[in-house]
């Protein structure tokens, strides 16, 4: 039987850094482990990312629930002088090998060099094809699996393709049925999955071959198994409610309670998985997200509401005014600046929010057309101007750099509307007595699967410094502004990961043994990283993620990715069945 622990039973404070999480956490899941399959949860990266992650404490309580599994969370070491050189769980500080199950819940592909490192400190063999029983079946989901898992695959021996609530049980009935923790046969075992639970992907059993070019001829399977893996969807999302578990003041919301309104989003920006991945865009009823808030109500005054539209919520009148008849603190993931609605700006002004964000994403209005960002100049200066004018005393603005077809003349655009936010963020300022800080965030962009940018390749390094440097040496004179750019490096091992095919792997083998050391690793390859990264792809081209099912048909993304060459917009998702990218009408690609 599972317990909850509260404020009163939270011990003291012990020396292990780890050990400090534990007790500061309110709602962790014990279950007894005897007779149950034994389930490590692993996030590949600290504590303060993962408990951060609904999706993460999303699937630790799905897991809990089915009444034959218990489950434990463990992460990558903190830089803690008193830990041991084993990972061990939160809960009950097992190691990695002594459970039956070691499931990685992976977001971001930049974590994938830090699964590697858990299975070695785990004394796990690396390669699937090494592990046997006794050794932990070794699992993956998260979105960054359902993008691009190849990279990845020889060290994985099954991937969970899709939304975990509509995969966990028959994975758990089946794995239960072949009686695995008994039975030798792994490969028996995996195969029974693979023939008999949706969205579950076998790397083993697929072998692909390359043209003389480098570029993928063939993926095809070596065994009666299916051929394309269906994405598991869940269309009604009444069924399950996405909130927080655990509340720890160890995470990036420090104890605010997390409740997801809706997943994906119908506006159809160009870069972004999301939109794409998760389509059609999904809201939960307003009398499910009001049964969360009660929940919240009895932990915290701290909400964050999270989804990628929530300004799109068919009801978010309603929404706001429930937030509004409570003295709590509501913070929102993400609010588009031509979507500020008396309601959703009464809400943010109750809560005394000091912090928005807008996300022009591209400085120039020829560029939001060809990222398919409908949202002009005089949008982002007004939501600039009604913002401050609510008491929001710092702003912060998201743009991309290296966009398709950006060029220089696009960077100084985005220099100017800095400048003019700037100007109306200090006229109201001035008048309301109060003046804050604008922060610039400027982030590469990185081609992702399964979006119209799919075929493009990265921009190259040395242009990307010198569009920072610009952008920098443009704003340096600008006072209270301040500008934070990413690491170019980063986006360009983010987008080796994002586009890379099974050889990939090789490279992630060599840091591993490199100790992360990405200069070396990339200097001694043998695999050519360059040309993952920074080739563009011809549209007949077989992509290392075909083989994945999210029923958007092939020929909607290319014609996508021909109309932003075009400096052409689409209409956003009209979120009622239609044959626009086939994923309501069938015919996946």
């Amino acid at each position: 039987m599972s317990t909850v622990k509260s404020l009163s039973e939270m011990p003291r404070k012990t020396g292990s850094l780890s050990k400090h999480f534990a007790e500061t956490e309110i709602g962790a899941l014990r279950k007894d482990l005897r007779g149950r399959i034994k389930v490590a949860l692993v996030y590949p990266n600290r504590y303060h990312i993962g408990m951060s992650n609904l999706g993460f404490q999303t699937v630790y309580r799905l897991f809990n629930n089915l009444e034959p599994v218990a489950c434990e969370r463990a992460f990558l070491q903190e830089p803690d002088k008193t830990a041991s050189g084993n990972i061990r769980t939160v809960e009950s500080s097992r190691l990695l090998s002594e459970f039956d199950i070691i499931a990685f819940s992976i977001s971001f592909e930049n974590d994938y060099p830090n699964l590697l490192q858990i299975l070695k400190k785990a004394g796990l063999p690396l390669q699937s094809s090494e592990r046997k029983f006794p050794h932990p079946l070794i699992i993956a989901g998260g979105v960054a699996c359902f993008l691009n898992p190849e990279p990845i695959s020889p060290f994985i021996d099954c991937f969970l393709i899709g939304e975990a609530e509509g995969i966990l049980p028959g994975f758990f009935s089946q794995f239960l049925k072949t009686n695995m923790g008994i039975d030798d046969d792994r490969p028996r075992f995996l195969k029974i999955l693979a023939q008999n639970v949706s969205g579950i992907y076998v790397p083993q059993f697929f072998k692909p071959s390359y043209h003389t070019d480098g570029t993928l001829r063939s993926f095809e399977p070596t065994c009666d198994v299916p051929e394309k893996i269906e994405r598991v969807f869940i269309k009604d999302l009444s069924q399950f409610a996405t909130t927080s578990t655990i509340l720890t003041p160890h995470a990036a919301f420090n104890q605010s309670f997390l409740v997801e309104v809706g997943r994906g989003c119908p506006r159809g920006c160009r870069f972004c998985s999301s939109g794409y991945v998760y389509r059609p865009p999904r809201f939960r009823p307003y009398q499910v997200l009001e049964k969360s808030l009660k929940e919240a109500d009895l932990l915290t005054d701290k909400i964050g509401l999270v989804g990628t539209g929530i300004s799109d919520f068919p009801e978010i009148g309603e929404l706001c005014d429930r937030l509004l008849q409570k003295d709590a603190r509501i913070s929102f993931s993400s609010l588009r600046a031509d979507a500020l609605s008396p309601g959703l700006l009464s809400v943010l002004k109750k809560s005394k929010t000091k912090t928005a964000t807008i996300a022009p994403d591209a400085g120039s209005e020829r560029l939001r057309r060809v990222i398919n960002k409908n949202m002009t100049e005089d949008e982002i200066l007004q939501a600039t101007e009604t913002l401050v004018g609510i008491g929001v005393l710092n702003l912060k603005l998201y743009f991309m750099i290296g966009l398709p077809t950006e060029t220089m003349d696009d960077v100084d655009e985005m220099i100017k509307l800095c400048k003019q936010i700037k100007h109306r963020f200090l006229m109201v300022g001035r008048a309301k007595k109060h003046v804050g800080l604008i922060t610039i965030s400027l982030n590469s962009f990185v081609p992702k699967p399964f979006t119209p940018f799919q075929w493009a390749g990265l921009d190259d390094l040395k242009l990307l410094k010198d569009k920072i440097k610009r952008v920098k040496n443009g704003l340096k004179k600008v006072a209270n502004l301040r500008v934070h750019a990413d690491v170019p490096r980063w986006a360009f091992i983010q987008a080796l990961f994002s586009l890379g095919d099974r050889r990939v792997a090789n490279i992630l083998t060599l840091v591993n043994h490199n100790k992360g050391n990405w200069a070396k690793t990339l200097k001694a390859s043998p695999v050519n990283p360059y040309f993952y990264v920074y080739r563009d792809r011809g549209l007949d081209e077989m992509l290392p993620w075909d083989f994945i099912d999210h029923g958007i048909d092939k020929a909607f993304l290319a014609t996508e990715y021909k109309q932003a060459m075009e400096g052409r917009v689409s209409p956003p998702c009209p979120m009622v069945p239609c044959n626009i990218c086939s994923v309501c009408g069938g015919g996946g690609a």
